[in-house]
């Protein structure tokens, strides 16, 4: 499984900018559900050096979105309609572990859940995304 989904990541840090600056790696898949280990590095941090919420928001995307592109093996693209964040406690620059699960999936619509958190296992960012799935053929 774990060689499996490395293609999908491998596609993401070629191609997208979050791909590379995230560092993601495998950690569990079962239908539904996807666990990551992830990275804030000092690129994303505010001042006050904790993570900006956007870059949560931002990870969570990735996150939530590469669940839908595995399960369809590739053949669809989320496009983002809505991402509702909410911010639980601050992180930090280092690890963090990222989730997605997914809520209801329709024909042309997706609706997952993401979450981060910290290396004490305490829940950081909850995340409820909500996409149009567009068919890709990428070329």
């Amino acid at each position: 499984m774990a060689v499996d989904f490395e293609m999908y990541l491998d596609f993401h840090r070629t191609n997208g900018g979050t791909g590379k600056l995230f560092k993601f790696k495998f950690l569990e898949y079962r239908e539904g559900f996807l666990k990551l280990e992830a990275e804030f590095t000092s690129e994303t941090l505010n001042p006050n050096r904790s993570v900006q919420g956007g870059q949560m928001t931002s990870m969570l995307d990735d996150v939530t979105s590469l669940l839908l592109i595995y399960e369809s093996r590739g053949s669809i693209y989320p496009t983002s309609t809505n991402l509702y964040s909410i911010h639980h406690r601050p992180l930090f620059a280092g690890k963090v572990i990222a989730t997605a699960e997914l809520i209801k999936k329709g024909k042309n619509i997706a609706t997952i859940k993401g979450e981060l958190y910290n290396l004490d296992e305490k829940l950081a960012t909850t995340l409820i995304h909500s996409a149009v799935l567009v068919n890709w053929n990428k070329k």
